[in-house]
């Protein structure tokens, strides 16, 4: 059983009480349906004898068809019921699970087919509550009208059983094809829509550019592909409901002829041989299952798909806590994807600027900082404890992170700097990231709903600041977190990183000379590697050094 295997079990295992509501529906209506042939038959033949109790049992054939039909809506919709739960539950799953893994998912995923993954992906898996109880139930009244056949005649039902095998093929067959194939649809799916959200994160170049007609082209590129997937699905499912279709007529044709011989030898009753065609319809009536067979081959495709995500491995988190410490940072031996840093010291409470070329390294020394990423080799330390060893908690209090693009998250524009938006923190750390002053102008302050409040690129780096400020207690990473701030607001934000009252450990991924010039040391990278460490005074003899800021390419 592979892992999309393993994943639709467990939806069905999973999706609280509407599989038993589905199967007992699903069992009582099958019962029902399997009743409604011999009732109808007794039925009959008490009508032709004029018997007296014709009527009582007219009485039970209606009461049986209202419990037939009872089952069927409640059946219907606890389907809906069972497929809305097992989707969110992998939804939220999925989601957890990529928040948990960090920025591994979207190395090893695109943006846009991890979307598809964790929305389309995840309800069309859900689904295989539905499916399984469905293609499950039709076994009911086919193990039924075996049996029921085999009382009538054990002739009877040896022809109905050679029919179901044919059956049980085509279904099979039809199961193993549709589920490659819905396979294939899926992942050109996601390939669409990883496309689409690329063009739609440049969709400001692409104006600008004049090439909205080529990006279209490239974004429905695939779509050929998609079709021929989907013809493909078409024309498995016209195969085989071709070749059920064929199945089921001669079973019939085959059950009334034996029925009919056995009638005419005064073997069979008019309400037998009435009976038996109705369980042969029954029992070929498997072959009706192909739309459950075809949600179940669709639910296995897509929970595969899920199933990739789940198996990414989760950033794990250690017991340890912070002992007391001034916020001393240490790289011993660190080396990972293609940047070897070796051993490196920040010591607590400086500000230490990370310059190089576009390239060199910057954004990943930084994410190892923060512990945004591990090492391959070696080990990241915050006041001589590795960063692997550290509570989830006690690693998010101690650092705090500001990126170039802040992601702003909370209802409220407090709420985005801090989960207690009324308190005093955050309105000090709003001061620092120069923020306080364009938040006070807003309708309601920390208060304004985040949606609301339209803002500029400055003014987000702002909030991004202000969050990492009122998050970290011992580290402060920026990662360019000031690119889009104007000048004069850039060099107030850093004179507060310069002189922090807290004294906290500042690291700075800097592209403006400005910064470098105002830190304690630089790490120079060049290359993926540490090119040279010191004041930048003393950095600034080097030519080379001097090149990375000349040539505006850091």
């Amino acid at each position: 059983m592979g892992p999309g295997d393993r994943l639709v079990t467990d939806a069905v295992r999973r999706c609280g009480p509407w599989p038993a509501v589905l199967a007992v529906t699903a069992v009582a209506g099958a019962a029902g349906e399997l009743a409604v042939p011999y009732l109808v038959g007794r039925t009959l033949d008490l009508l032709l004898d004029r018997s007296p109790g014709a009527a009582s049992a007219l009485t039970l054939c209606a009461g049986v068809l209202a419990v037939v039909v009872l089952c069927e809506s409640l059946g219907g919709w606890a389907k809906g019921a069972s497929s809305a739960y097992a989707a969110a539950r992998l939804r939220l799953g999925v989601l957890r699970h990529v928040l948990g893994v960090g920025r591994a998912a979207t190395r090893r995923f695109p943006e846009g087919d991890l979307v598809t993954r964790a929305g389309l992906n995840a309800e069309e898996a859900g689904r295989a509550p539905e499916t399984v109880t469905g293609a499950l139930a039709l076994l009911v009244p086919t193990v039924g009208a075996l049996i029921a056949l085999t009382l009538i005649h054990p002739l009877l039902t040896l022809t109905l059983g050679v029919g179901i095998v044919l059956i049980v093929f085509v279904l099979r067959a039809f199961l193993r094809a549709t589920t490659v194939i819905s396979g294939g649809y899926q992942e050109v799916q996601g390939e669409i829509a990883a496309r689409l959200v690329d063009a739609l994160d440049g969709a400001r170049t692409i104006a600008a550019a004049g090439t909205a007609g080529q990006e279209a082209r490239r974004v429905l590129a695939p779509l050929p592909r998609l079709r021929a997937h989907g013809m493909a699905l078409w024309r498995a499912n016209a195969t085989a409901g071709v070749q059920s279709g064929l199945v089921i007529p001669l079973v019939e044709v085959a059950v009334l002829a034996a029925g009919g011989l056995m009638l005419a030898a005064g073997r069979l009753s008019v309400g037998d041989l009435y009976a038996a065609a109705r369980y042969a319809a029954l029992g070929a009536a498997l072959s009706t299952s192909l739309g459950h067979i075809g949600g179940l081959a669709r639910a296995r495709a897509a929970a595969a798909r899920v199933a990739d995500v789940l198996t990414l491995p989760p950033v794990r988190h250690g017991t340890r806590a912070l002992p007391p410490g001034p916020g001393t940072v240490e790289f011993r031996d660190v080396a990972v994807d293609g940047l070897t840093v070796g051993d490196l010291t920040i010591p607590g409470g400086t500000v230490t600027a990370v310059v190089g070329r576009s390239g060199s390294g910057k954004s990943l020394l930084a994410a190892l900082a923060g512990r945004l990423a591990d090492p391959g080799r070696g080990d990241v330390l915050l006041d001589g404890v590795p960063l692997r060893e550290l509570t989830h908690a006690g690693l998010r209090r101690a650092i705090g992170y500001a990126f170039e693009r802040p992601v702003l998250v909370g209802d409220t524009v407090g709420e985005a700097i801090a989960a207690v938006p009324g308190s005093q923190t955050v309105r000090e750390a709003a001061t620092a990231a120069r923020a306080d002053a364009f938040v006070r102008r807003l309708p309601d302050g920390y208060d304004t709903p985040l949606d609301e409040t339209p803002m500029s690129g400055g003014e987000r780096q702002r909030l991004g600041l202000a969050r990492a400020f009122a998050q970290g207690e011992r580290l402060l990473v920026l990662d360019d977190a000031t690119s889009s701030l104007d000048t004069v607001t850039e060099r107030e934000v850093s004179r507060a990183l310069t002189g922090d009252p807290r004294g906290r450990t500042r690291l700075i991924a800097a592209h403006r000379l400005a910064t470098a010039a105002r830190a304690d040391q630089v790490v120079w990278l060049e290359e993926g590697r540490v090119r040279g460490t010191g004041p930048h005074d003393v950095l600034w003899r080097d030519p080379d050094y001097r090149a990375v800021f000349q040539e505006g390419r850091s």
